[in-house]
C-alpha cells in the first residue's frame, strides 16, 4: 500500500497505547480522529504503524515512557495486553501483564481526555468472578470517568469473523453521559467469500506451514465460503483453515481429522483481509510476526463503528459548548 493513511478532515486527536500495528487507529482515522502519538513494545508492530501513519510512534516499554512528553488529546485508546485475562490460556489474577492497564489509567488521569476506549478479551468479564473488571472500572471512576463495558461480536459490525471482545468506553464525568448504549448490530454478516474476493493465490512462504498440533486437531477449524471465519489468532500455527480446504471430520470428542484434498491455513494476507485491514497494507517482520500483529489487532471495521460513535459524542459536546458561549 503506498503512502500514509491521512484524513485531511481529522477534527479530533487520539493517543494510542499498546497500539500494535494500528487496527484500532486506522478505524479511528477513517472516521476523523487522528492518532498523533502511539506506543507499543513490539518493534515490528511499531514499524508497521509507521508505514501507514504519520503519528509519533514511540517503541518501547510503556512503564519507561515519560508521560509528560505525551501530547494532550481528545481520546486515549488501547487494547492493554490480555494474555492473563484470556479464556484461551492460563487465567492468573496476579499475571504481571494484568497490571499494564494501570499505565493506561495513569495516562488518562494525567491527560483527562474527553473519552477513552479500551479493548480486551471476553475472559476479562469472569476473571476473579468479575472482580477484576469491577476493580478496573472503579480505578477509572476514581479518576473522573463514567465507564460502560460492552461485550460485542465483531461479526455483527461488518467484520467477517466471530470475534468476541469487551469494549470499555469511558466518558469524563463533566460530559454527564450516564446512559450509554453501544451501536446496534448491522443486521447482516460479511462472508468469507466477500472478504477474500480479489485476493491473489498466496505464495507458500506467506502461509504458516507448521505441523498441526493435537490442540489444533481437537476441534473443527474450517468455515465455509458463505460463513464468517473463526477468530483470527495471533499464532500462525493456530490460524483457521481456508474455505477451499476439505471439511474436517469428527471422529470423537476433541478428535477431528482432515478430509481428502488440499488443506491449508489462511495466509497472512487473507488473515489481514478478515481483520479488515486495508488491502495491500504491508506488515514489517517475518511470517510469525505478521500473523501476531494481525491477530492481536482490533478489526478496522469494528474500530470504525466505535470511532463513529465517539466522534458523534464529541461533536455533540462541542455543539453544547458553543451554545453556552
Amino acid at each position: 500500500m503506498g503512502g500514509k493513511i491521512i484524513d485531511l478532515n481529522n477534527n479530533y486527536t487520539m493517543v494510542s497505547l499498546f497500539s500494535g500495528a494500528g487496527g484500532l487507529d486506522i478505524g479511528f482515522s477513517n472516521k476523523g480522529i487522528k492518532t498523533i502519538w502511539a506506543n507499543d513494545i513490539d518493534k515490528d508492530a511499531c514499524g508497521t504503524h509507521r508505514i501507514w501513519s504519520d503519528a509519533e510512534v514511540v517503541c518501547g516499554d510503556i512503564s519507561k515512557v515519560d508521560f509528560s512528553e505525551i501530547p494532550a488529546t481528545d481520546v486515549i485508546s488501547g487494547g492493554f495486553p490480555c494474555q492473563g485475562f484470556s479464556l484461551a490460556g492460563p487465567r492468573k489474577i496476579d499475571d504481571v501483564r494484568n497490571i499494564l492497564y494501570k499505565h493506561f489509567v495513569k495516562l488518562v488521569e494525567m491527560k483527562q481526555p474527553s473519552i477513552f476506549v479500551a479493548e480486551n478479551v471476553k475472559g476479562i468479564l469472569t476473571l476473579g468472578d468479575g472482580m477484576i473488571l469491577e476493580a478496573i472500572i472503579e480505578d477509572f471512576s476514581a479518576r473522573g470517568y463514567d465507564v460502560f463495558p460492552q461485550l460485542v461480536n465483531a461479526a455483527d459490525y461488518g467484520v467477517p469473523q466471530d470475534r468476541w471482545r469487551v469494549i470499555m468506553i469511558g466518558f469524563r464525568k463533566d460530559l454527564k453521559i450516564k446512559d450509554y448504549e453501544f451501536p446496534k448490530p448491522f443486521g447482516y454478516k460479511v462472508t468469507l467469500r466477500e472478504a477474500l474476493e480479489g485476493l491473489p493465490q498466496p505464495k507458500p512462504a506467506d502461509i504458516c506451514q507448521s505441523s498441526f498440533s493435537t490442540r489444533y486437531m481437537s476441534r473443527n477449524r474450517k468455515r465455509k465460503w458463505d460463513e464468517v471465519s473463526y477468530t483470527i489468532t495471533a499464532m500462525g500455527k493456530q490460524v483457521a483453515l481456508h474455505p477451499s480446504s476439505p471439511d474436517m471430520v469428527k471422529l470423537g470428542e476433541d478428535n477431528w481429522v482432515f478430509g481428502n484434498g488440499i488443506t491449508r491455513r489462511f495466509s497472512w494476507q487473507e488473515a489481514a483481509a478478515i481483520q479488515t485491514f486495508p488491502k495491500g497494507l504491508e506488515f514489517v517482520g517475518n511470517l510469525t510476526s505478521k500473523y501476531k500483529q494481525i491477530g492481536n489487532a482490533v478489526p478496522v471495521k469494528l474500530a470504525e463503528v466505535i470511532a463513529g460513535n465517539v466522534e458523534a459524542i464529541l461533536n455533540n459536546r462541542h455543539r453544547i459548548s458553543k451554545r453556552k458561549v
